[in-house]
C-alpha cells in the first residue's frame, strides 16, 4: 500500500501498461507529489538508483479527471485501476485489494486539490520541462491526446534489473523462486519477497529476493536464481529491530538484523512490510530457539 515518506509524498510500486491497450503490465516505483502536482514512476525506488535518474513516465495531477476501479474492465488484470487522463486512459496494478483501494482514494484527494482552472490550458513548454536530462539515460517520447501531454519511456536502460516485464499473468513479489517447487520442500518457508540491502563494502544498495524458513534469512540476486548470495542461520541473529540510524541514513523503511559477525540494514518497500518482516524473522527466531531462551537471546523493538 502506499506509504507517506519523508517529503510528504505517497508512495510505492505498482505495475503500469505504459503502451495502451498493450497488455504489457511494468514494474515501477509511483511518487505521488501533491505539493508539486505530479505523479511520477521510476524503474525503482530513486533511493536505489544512480543520483540524477529521471524518472521513465510523468503525469500532472491537472490532467486527471477520475481514478477508479477497473477490475470489471480488465478481468485478467488483478487488482486493475485506471487513471482517465484526457483522452488516454493509464492501467495499473495494485499489489492487493487494499492497496487498490488506497491508491484510488489518495489519487483521487489529490486531483480534487488540484482541479484546473476553466482559463487553464495545457502549455506547449511543459513537456520539455519535465523531460529535462532524460536523454542521459533513457529515451522519451511525447504524445498529445486530447489536448493532454503525456510522457512515456521509448527505450529504457536496466530494464531487466529492476523493471522487469509484467506480461500476462503478473508475478506477485511474494511468489516463491521456480526452483522452490522441488529443491527446498523439506525447509518451509515462511516469508519471502524482495527488499534492498546495503552492501558490506562498498556501502551501497542492492534489490535482493529474501527468503525466510526455520532455519536461516537467504538472500538471492533475483528470485530466479538458484543459488542465494547469502544464508544467515538464525542461531546468529542476535536481534531484529527498526534500525535506529534511519533518520541518519535517509532511509524509509529500515530495519537491522544483527548478528556475531555483522549488521545487516535491510530497507522495505513499506513501513507494513517492514513491520511484516521484523515479526516474522523474531517469531521464528523464537520457535528456532524456544521461549524459554528467546528473552535472554533476542531484543525486538517495533513501533506500533
Amino acid at each position: 500500500m502506499p506509504y507517506v515518506d519523508r517529503q510528504n509524498r505517497n508512495c510505492g510500486f505498482l505495475d503500469i501498461e505504459e503502451n495502451e491497450s498493450s497488455g504489457r503490465f511494468l514494474r515501477r516505483y509511483f511518487i505521488l507529489d501533491s505539493q508539486q502536482g505530479s505523479l511520477l514512476w521510476y524503474m525503482d525506488n530513486p533511493q536505489n538508483l544512480p543520483k540524477g535518474t529521471e524518472n521513465v513516465g510523468s503525469l500532472k495531477l491537472t490532467y486527471i479527471s477520475k481514478v477508479s476501479d477497473a477490475t470489471k474492465l480488465r478481468p485478467k488484470a488483478e487488482f486493475c485501476f485506471v487513471i482517465n487522463a484526457g483522452m488516454r486512459k493509464f492501467y495499473l496494478q495494485a499489489n492487493d485489494q487494499q492497496d487498490l483501494v488506497e491508491w484510488i482514494s489518495v489519487l483521487n484527494n489529490a486531483t480534487k486539490i488540484t482541479v484546473p482552472k476553466s482559463a487553464d490550458s495545457p502549455s506547449s513548454s511543459e513537456a520539455p520541462q519535465e523531460a529535462q536530462g532524460a536523454a542521459k539515460q533513457i529515451s522519451y517520447k511525447t504524445e498529445i491526446i486530447g489536448g493532454v501531454p503525456i510522457i512515456t519511456a521509448t527505450q529504457e536502460q536496466g530494464e531487466g534489473q529492476n523493471g522487469a516485464e509484467r506480461g500476462g499473468l503478473r508475478r506477485p513479489q511474494s511468489q516463491l523462486p521456480y526452483f522452490l517447487s522441488r529443491g527446498a520442500q523439506d525447509q518451509t518457508i515462511i516469508k519471502a519477497g524482495h527488499c534492498v540491502k546495503q552492501g558490506a563494502v562498498m556501502k551501497n544498495w542492492k534489490r535482493r529476493y529474501f527468503m525466510l524458513d526455520e532455519n536461516a534469512v537467504s538472500y538471492y540476486k533475483s528470485e530466479l536464481e538458484r543459488e542465494p548470495l547469502r544464508v544467515i542461520p538464525l542461531k546468529e541473529v542476535h536481534k531484529v529491530q527498526e534500525c535506529k540510524q534511519s533518520d541518519v541514513m535517509m532511509r524509509d523503511n529500515l530495519f537491522e538484523m544483527v548478528t556475531s559477525s555483522r549488521t545487516f540494514y535491510i530497507q522495505a518497500d513499506s513501513p507494513e512490510d517492514m513491520h511484516s518482516w521484523i515479526k516474522a524473522i523474531s517469531g521464528a527466531i523464537v520457535a528456532q530457539r524456544g521461549p524459554g531462551r528467546s528473552a535472554a537471546t533476542l531484543t525486538v523493538k517495533c513501533k506500533s
